[in-house]
C-alpha cells in the first residue's frame, strides 16, 4: 500500500465521484480507477459501493478513511516539518498541546508569542500530556499545555489556572430547566461520555476521579476518541459529559452547558517542560502565559514530588 493510493482514495471519499476526484488530483480518470481497484485488491475488500448515487463508502471503506486521513495528515506534517528544519535562518520552537486547550486561553498566547518572537519558527503538535513528556525526554517538543498532573523527575509543571468544569446535557433534559449550578449527585446516575479513550491516562481518568473525590461512582461509563465525538453522542441523547468551561464557546443548538457546585469539579491548565530547558523562547513563552491567566486562575509553580 502506497501513499499515493490512500491520497487518491481519500479524494474519491470526499469528492464521491470518481472524475471531480480525477480532476482535483490532476490526472485522469482511468488511471484513478485502476489505482482505486488495485487498492481493493490489495486490503481484500470493496471501498465504494458504486451503485450509489452519489458513490459511497463501504463499511472497510469506512474504516480505511479514518485511519488513511490520519497517516496522510501525519505524512503532510512530517514534510513540512522537514522543510523548516532544513532552513538554517530560523529558530525551531514546538509546542505540544490538548485540543480542549485550544478552546481557552492557548491561542492568544501563541499568538503573542509569535508576535513577540518574529525570528522563531513555532510549530504546534496535539498530543496528550503522557505523549508530551515523552517527546519533551526526546527532544520533539519544547514545552507542552496539558491537564494531567503526572510526576516525572525530568519534567517542571506549572500550573496556570483551575479552570471550572461544567456538564453537557441534551437541550431537552429535566436538569436544563433545574436552577443552576447542578451537582455531581445530580450526574451520577447518568451514562457518563468520557474522552479520550486511546491514551491512558487521560482526562477521562481525571473526569472519573473527580466523582471518586466526593465519593461517587458514574452508574454507567461510555468512552470515546475526543471530544467533540462526546458532545455529538449527548444531542443524540446517548449520554452526558463534562468538559472544561471554556468548551462552552463550542455552541451548538442541540445541547446545553450547565455548571457544577462541586468545588472538587475543575480541571489545572498546566505547562510542562524539561528540567534544566532556560531557553530565551521557553522563559519568553512562560512569562507571556502567566500574564494571560492571571487573571484566569491560580498561577503558581507545582513540585515534583
Amino acid at each position: 500500500m502506497e501513499i499515493r493510493h490512500l491520497r487518491y482514495f481519500v479524494a474519491v471519499a470526499n469528492q464521491r465521484n470518481f472524475t471531480r476526484a480525477a480532476e482535483a488530483l490532476n490526472i485522469a480518470q482511468p488511471p484513478l480507477s485502476r489505482q482505486i481497484r488495485q487498492l481493493e485488491e490489495e486490503v481484500g475488500s470493496e471501498l465504494f459501493d458504486r451503485a450509489a448515487r452519489p458513490i459511497r463508502l463501504t463499511q472497510s471503506g469506512r474504516l480505511l478513511y479514518e485511519y488513511a486521513v490520519q497517516v496522510l495528515s501525519g505524512m503532510d506534517q512530517l514534510q513540512s516539518t522537514m522543510k523548516q528544519a532544513a532552513n538554517p535562518k530560523k529558530r525551531r520552537f514546538v509546542i505540544g498541546f490538548v485540543g480542549s486547550t485550544l478552546y481557552g486561553l492557548l491561542p492568544e498566547v501563541i499568538r503573542q508569542f509569535r508576535k513577540h518572537l518574529v525570528e522563531v519558527d513555532v510549530s504546534l503538535l496535539e498530543c496528550s500530556t503522557v505523549e508530551q513528556i515523552a517527546a519533551l525526554k526526546d527532544g520533539r517538543i519544547d514545552i507542552g499545555f496539558g491537564r494531567l498532573r503526572i510526576k516525572d523527575p525530568a519534567i517542571r509543571r506549572i500550573v496556570l489556572a483551575n479552570e471550572k468544569l461544567v456538564a453537557v446535557l441534551p437541550n431537552d433534559h429535566p436538569l436544563v430547566s433545574k436552577n443552576p449550578p447542578i451537582s455531581l449527585d445530580d450526574l451520577v446516575n447518568e451514562r457518563l461520555i468520557v474522552y479520550p479513550r486511546p491514551v491512558r491516562p487521560s482526562y477521562a481518568d481525571q473526569i472519573l476521579g473527580v466523582f471518586r473525590d466526593v465519593g461517587l461512582q458514574p452508574r454507567s461509563i461510555a468512552e470515546v476518541r475526543e471530544l467533540q465525538t462526546a458532545i455529538g453522542l449527548v444531542a443524540a441523547h446517548e449520554g452526558i459529559s463534562i468538559v472544561p468551561e471554556s468548551v462552552k464557546r463550542l455552541r451548538r443548538d442541540d445541547i446545553a452547558y450547565a455548571p457544577i457546585s462541586d468545588h472538587e469539579a475543575r480541571s489545572p491548565i498546566m505547562m510542562i517542560h524539561r528540567i534544566g530547558d532556560v531557553s530565551d523562547e521557553l522563559v519568553a513563552l512562560i512569562e507571556i502565559s502567566r500574564e494571560l491567566h492571571a487573571t484566569n486562575g491560580i498561577d503558581h509553580l507545582e513540585s515534583n514530588e
